[in-house]
């Protein structure tokens, strides 16, 4: 019998997660909503990412971050759960690196994608 799992993150900020997802180029609903998973089973998600195969995908906010839950049985994204949730993590840290550095006057003067996919980020601020 399948049914949902939650897997833990280090997500805290919704409109980073949110960004990192539209980055990502995938689609996502603003909740509170139902995800939906096996035999009409329900929970309740923040963020959710529709699939193809009537089995959603969601970010559900347990009181200290966001936990991504699925029915892990009917994934059907191109990368694996833990491909999934490297990338998101991966596109959250630099939306929240962007965000917060520019609360705080700095601007990115050079950006570097490294061959392991790794990104460095050079910021700087000009003081008056």
């Amino acid at each position: 019998m399948s049914h949902f799992s939650n897997i833990k993150t280090q997500i805290r900020n919704v409109s980073s997660l949110k960004s990192a997802l539209t980055e990502m180029g995938i689609a996502w609903k603003e909740g509170p909503t139902s995800i939906r998973g096996y035999q009409g089973q329900t929970r309740t998600a923040e963020v959710v990412v529709e699939q193809k195969n009537d089995y959603d995908i969601g970010f559900s906010w347990n009181g200290h971050e966001y936990e991504l839950v699925a029915d892990l049985q009917y994934w059907q994204q191109p990368l694996t759960v833990e491909g999934f949730l490297r990338k998101v993590s991966q596109g959250y840290a630099y939306q929240t690196i962007m965000s917060e550095t520019a609360k705080q006057g700095f601007q990115v003067s050079e950006q570097k994608v490294n061959e392991d996919g790794s990104i460095c980020l050079v910021v700087q601020r000009w003081s008056a």
